[in-house]
């Protein structure tokens, strides 16, 4: 498994939301598009959230930034599910070492994959972080 890295910037937001939140934070992303993906340990989602996610809209307005908060799973098909929501998936699977996420419909299998495959990318590159795939696929 690769050694993590983080840069000081990130240190710094990652203690910010843990102050804010007062939860235990797992990891931190920032994506291609700048987005904050926050994954936090198991069951700790609603406390991040916040009472009418007034930890998010706080978070978003101190950095001035979208954030996502993930719960974090240790079975694939769950994390999977959780990392995609809000987006709802038909079903995921695991073949021959490549995630295959089922979408609902034609523009929820757009909104995962995003444009430039942005989406597909992040998400790969996150799942990768706690799981050995090969890559991932919408179906």
């Amino acid at each position: 498994m690769a050694r993590i890295s983080y840069n000081a910037e990130l240190l710094e937001i990652m203690k910010l939301f843990e102050n804010i939140t007062d939860t235990k934070l797992k990891d931190c992303f920032i994506d291609h598009n700048l987005l904050l993906t926050f994954i936090v340990q198991e069951n700790q989602l609603g406390k991040a959230i916040g009472k009418k996610a007034v930890n998010v809209r706080r978070l978003e307005k101190l950095l001035n930034r979208k954030i996502k908060i993930v719960e974090f799973n240790p079975t694939l098909e769950q994390f999977v599910k959780n990392l995609v929501q809000p987006l709802k998936v038909e079903k995921v699977n695991v073949d021959n070492g490549y995630v295959e996420v089922t979408g609902l419909d034609t523009k929820t299998k757009a909104m995962l994959i995003g444009r430039n495959k942005s989406n597909l990318t992040n998400n790969e590159d996150i799942i990768k972080k706690y799981f050995q795939i090969n890559g991932l696929r919408v179906l």
